[in-house]
């Protein structure tokens, strides 16, 4: 995933709505109506930066605004890199609103820097240290998903070696987890041909290995899009593994109905299986400022209407 594109750091204070001025906008004003502020059909989890131009940057004031237009969740894959205290306020936040954390980071220390597709211990007594890390910080957002990426190739050994070394470790990983009920999705990623985890049937091949429940597939669609495309099959092929979807329309990674991805008729597959887990907007918006931002809830209610 291109992290440095979702990752924004923003200083949380109270839970306080949109100020005076801004809620008396105009643009907002005329359109809030034409969007609508029904719960979605799915569960789309925002993520921060994403309403700032209308809600400002405090990332409690755009979890409010989210909560106001049906999204009743969020992700924040910086969020082990945040302050105790904001963690806090976070998940302080949405349990008032009854709304679900999704997904974040678990720090592992760099992928080709500390790849467990290597078998180094060093490199997995630091992936576990993130682990027990993780966990703490669960208890403080008030989540139960955290995303791992098991890192890059390691060119000097066998496929068949690196993916024996990844399931050992993620193994490791379940013993600290599982008592939790944290659980770590694994996502195939596209951003370069280096990273190990690239398509969702060898994630599903992992997941089997490894039978925990707390061990199941991030199935980002941007990122299957472009290394396989063939989406729904997929879907289908490896859905009992699937524990968290992310969003985003290729090319561009951004909103649905910006690109060639038809989101309304995928949404309305993953309702029909019967998904009830968080799907979330990793994505931008294609166009800059409050429009685009108004756009981007418009086109959720288009794509979410089925």
């Amino acid at each position: 995933m291109q992290r440095k594109q979702f990752l924004q750091h923003s200083l949380l204070g109270g839970a306080s709505l949109l100020t005076a001025g801004l809620a008396g906008a105009s643009p907002i004003k005329k359109k809030k109506a034409d969007l609508g502020d029904k719960p979605f059909h799915l569960n789309y989890g925002i993520h921060d930066g994403m309403f700032e131009n209308l809600a400002g940057s405090d990332f409690v004031n755009q979890i409010q605004f989210a909560y106001e237009h049906g999204f009743r969740a969020i992700e924040d894959n910086g969020m082990m890199g945040r302050p105790a205290g904001e963690q806090q306020k976070i998940g302080d936040a949405l349990a008032r609103r009854g709304m679900d954390m999704g997904v974040f980071v678990l720090d592992k220390g760099g992928n080709g820097e500390n790849t467990l597709a290597a078998g180094k211990p060093e490199y997995v007594e630091i992936f576990l240290k993130g682990c027990r890390q993780a966990v703490e910080v669960s208890k403080r957002c008030n989540g139960k998903l955290t995303t791992v990426v098991p890192g890059d190739f390691d060119r000097s050994l066998p496929e068949g070696m690196q993916t024996a070394h990844i399931i050992e470790a993620l193994r490791r990983a379940v013993d600290i987890l599982e008592p939790h009920g944290i659980i770590m999705v694994l996502e195939p990623l596209s951003d370069t041909p280096d990273l190990f985890l690239r398509t969702a049937d060898q994630a599903y091949a992992i997941c089997k290995a490894i039978k925990s429940p707390v061990c199941k597939i991030l199935f980002d669609m941007y990122h299957i899009q472009r290394n396989t495309g063939n989406l729904i099959a997929n879907i289908d092929l490896t859905y009992d593994e699937i524990g968290y979807f992310q969003i985003g329309n290729n090319p561009g990674r951004n909103e649905p109905g910006t690109g060639e991805m038809d989101y309304k008729r995928i949404f309305s597959h993953i309702h029909a299986k019967g998904y009830k887990g968080i799907l979330g907007m990793e994505h931008g918006t294609q166009n800059p400022g409050k429009e685009g931002e108004l756009a981007l809830i418009k086109a959720y209610r288009d794509s979410d209407d089925f």
